[in-house]
């Protein structure tokens, strides 16, 4: 049963789709809703459609109803028609204020207006689309070069390789061969063991593969994955228990797809922090404002962080009985890191002094539990409770360190001593619980000789040089994760063979520069091989032939926005770091001080066309001047109507029924149409989270 603000399967349940194109070069433009039988047998018929929409507005199951377009060229030997599909849900969230829970509208509409004129601005506005996605995707691999190019001996090589052996994990024969920079190794088709070094059998990354290159198929594989879990909202007008709140700025809400459905799940906007820090910090911000407004607003009754906003996207209506899931270390420590991580590459002191006495707070307990946390789930939930892990404890640690950088910018001296004393001590006593007696690598549980994971919280010490942890420690996790590695990369810890794509990159940005390789094209090959079947998973098996994980069942994590975690290697271009640096301690930063980055970070360029008023569309030359939309609301079951943007010459049709706007185009051939169900669970999947 469809109603608002509900969502089945990871879809919506309530808004509109939109269908769209134009007559193009076409002689005759005709369009139809209705029974999908009877229009299509129609146009088979007559080879055109009758303009007309079916008033009788109804779900997929009771005389399946489709919207079509025909476009007859005549006889033309090639045209060209573009079809634009959006999904549009208005209001978007729901939101807890002190007035209540209160319906939140989508930006777009401070921007284009109503549902019809942002239709036509989106129509008219592909060309300008297309120019802004050549440029980031021109300036994404301009900086994936900048990032290597310090250092390209490591990424290519004059050496003549041997052509590498394929992974079958069949019947082949044992392979030996030489890498391009010089490397023996052997390497066993028929197991998971990865390609290994002859004298003491650590993995080697994979031969003959350009880093470079594997890590731009990466990053360029997952930005719009990341776009995609984010809906951008108008600010609650009124309610607002908190006076500073910028009314002028969008609030921003991620959805965490496929794995639980909660709202700004804290350890989610945790890991993909490296790519706002890479592509636009404030995008960061806008994102961490509704948690700080929502336990500012004293929504929220635990003294640590909340783990999520809502337990079920797009209700971002809190704890109000603090009962969500219980990370109180995980969640204080990424509240505090994100939020000094966003002043470091910003410069926006006021906004972090505004919010110190919320962060001090989470600080408080971080100073009580992290250092022995005792059992508790960490981000990695799905690998169940653990007691005093190592990983959890040193990011409450490089936690309190980051607030001692909070401190300093409150200009509180006497915390800042406090905290950044109390992490120095933390660490020290640290290393004594956490180090493998033997002095080769960290455990996964303070005193548990047998175990070891991916130290992946390491690396916001690293990125913003808080000066907490020794290049010492670095070297020795990345003279370890080789030994450990297996074809499709490093697993996550010694309990699984699975891995995590976003804490293998994270983890990847702290180690020398062989090691890094050896995971950056771990999980470039494993993206060439995967029996996986979906959109990029950050959760897959290291062995086999690198499929979803099963426990007893498969675990699809699917689409989700940890994918930012990816951008590792380029938070750290930002930063002033490169491929050289590795397990080195230099940067933009000084190390532990509070000074932010002295220039504006560079942004991808911005088109050189004028974008134009309001609701008008780009002034790049538009294929049509108007647009036509037939509207059809599944929450309410009204009926279809027609719109129709006034034009001189010609117009472009819309049928829309769905919630934000993508473009598509198709290549049509001559006397074509376009049908599809009116039906949000087939036409268009996932489009409240993108």
């Amino acid at each position: 049963m469809p109603y608002e603000f509900g969502e089945e399967y990871d879809f919506p349940l309530w808004g509109n789709f939109s269908y769209s194109s134009s007559p193009f070069q076409a002689s005759n433009f005709s369009f139809q809703s209705g029974y999908s039988s009877t229009v299509r047998y129609n146009f088979i018929m007559q080879h055109y459609l009758a303009d007309n929409v079916d008033g009788d507005f109804r779900g997929s199951g009771s005389r399946e109803p489709v919207f079509a377009y025909s476009h007859d060229f005549g006889e033309i030997l090639s045209a060209s028609v573009m079809y634009t599909i959006g999904s549009i849900q208005q209001p978007v969230m729901r939101y807890l204020t002190s007035s209540g829970v209160v319906p939140l509208q989508p930006w777009w509409t401070e921007c284009y207006g109503n549902i019809f004129q942002m239709i036509n601005f989106h129509f008219n506005d592909f060309s300008l689309t297309q120019q802004l996605a050549y440029e980031f995707e021109t300036q994404l691999k301009s900086d994936v070069d900048s990032y290597y190019s310090a250092n390209m001996a490591m990424v290519y090589s004059n050496s003549t390789p041997s052509a590498p052996p394929v992974y079958s994990n069949g019947s082949q024969g044992n392979a030996v061969g030489t890498d391009q920079f010089g490397n023996q190794y052997i390497f066993d088709p028929n197991t998971a063991y990865g390609f290994l070094n002859p004298n003491n059998f650590s993995n080697i990354a994979i031969p003959d593969v350009a880093e470079a290159e594997a890590y731009y198929s990466i990053v360029a594989l997952s930005a719009r994955q990341v776009m995609g879990a984010y809906v951008l909202t108008l600010p609650p007008t009124g309610g607002c228990t908190n006076n500073s709140v910028n009314g002028s700025e969008p609030l921003m809400f991620q959805k965490e797809i496929s794995s639980d459905g909660n709202v700004n799940t804290v350890d989610v906007m945790y890991p993909a922090m490296p790519f706002f820090l890479y592509a636009n910090p404030e995008l960061l911000k806008y994102n961490l404002e509704p948690l700080f407004q929502n336990q500012e607003g004293r929504f929220y009754p635990n003294g640590y962080s909340m783990h999520d906003l809502g337990t079920n996207f797009p209700n971002a209506t809190g704890h109000v009985e603090g009962n969500d899931e219980y990370m109180p270390v995980e969640e204080s420590g990424n509240m505090i890191i994100m939020s000094y991580a966003y002043y470091k590459f910003s410069g926006n002191a006021a906004w972090l002094t505004q919010h110190y006495s919320q962060l001090s707070q989470f600080a408080d307990y971080l100073l009580q539990y992290s250092l022995i946390p005792g059992i508790q789930l960490s981000t990695d939930d799905f690998a169940g409770q653990l007691v005093n892990q190592t990983n959890l404890a040193i990011k409450g640690i490089v936690g309190i360190q980051a607030m001692a950088g909070v401190a300093q910018i409150a200009g509180i001296a006497a915390d800042a001593l406090n905290f950044s004393t109390t992490a120095v001590n933390y660490f020290k006593q640290w290393e004594y619980f956490a180090i493998d007696p033997s002095g080769r690598h960290t455990l996964l549980s303070y005193e548990w000789r047998s175990s070891y994971g991916l130290l992946y919280n390491t690396y916001p010490d690293k990125l913003l040089n808080l000066g907490i942890i020794p290049e010492s420690l670095y070297t020795m996790q990345s003279n370890w994760y080789p030994t450990i590695a297996q074809i499709f990369g490093v697993p996550l810890d010694n309990r699984h063979s699975l891995t995590k794509s976003d804490w293998e990159m994270w983890t990847a940005a702290t180690c020398t520069p062989e090691t890094r390789r050896l995971f950056v094209n771990g999980l470039g090959y494993w993206l060439n091989y995967t029996s996986t079947d979906r959109a990029f998973t950050d959760l897959y098996e290291t062995i086999d032939d690198g499929s979803y994980p099963v426990s007893p069942s498969p675990i699809y994590f699917i689409a989700r926005p940890v994918a930012g975690g990816h951008f590792s290697l380029l938070a750290l271009l930002r930063a002033g770091e490169n491929s050289q640096t590795g397990t080195g301690l230099t940067g933009s930063f000084p190390s532990n001080s509070s000074q932010a980055l002295s220039a504006e970070i560079y942004l991808p360029t911005q088109a050189s066309q004028d974008l134009g008023p309001v609701t008008t569309g780009s002034e790049t030359a538009p294929p049509v001047s108007g647009v036509t939309s037939l509207v059809g609301y599944n929450a309410t079951g009204t009926t279809l109507s027609t719109t129709t943007s006034p034009s001189s010459s010609s117009s472009s049709t819309t049928l829309t029924s769905g919630s934000g706007a993508s473009g598509i185009v198709v290549q049509a051939t001559p006397n074509s149409a376009l049908s599809g169900a009116n039906n949000p669970s087939t036409v268009l999947p996932a489009v409240s989270s993108g």
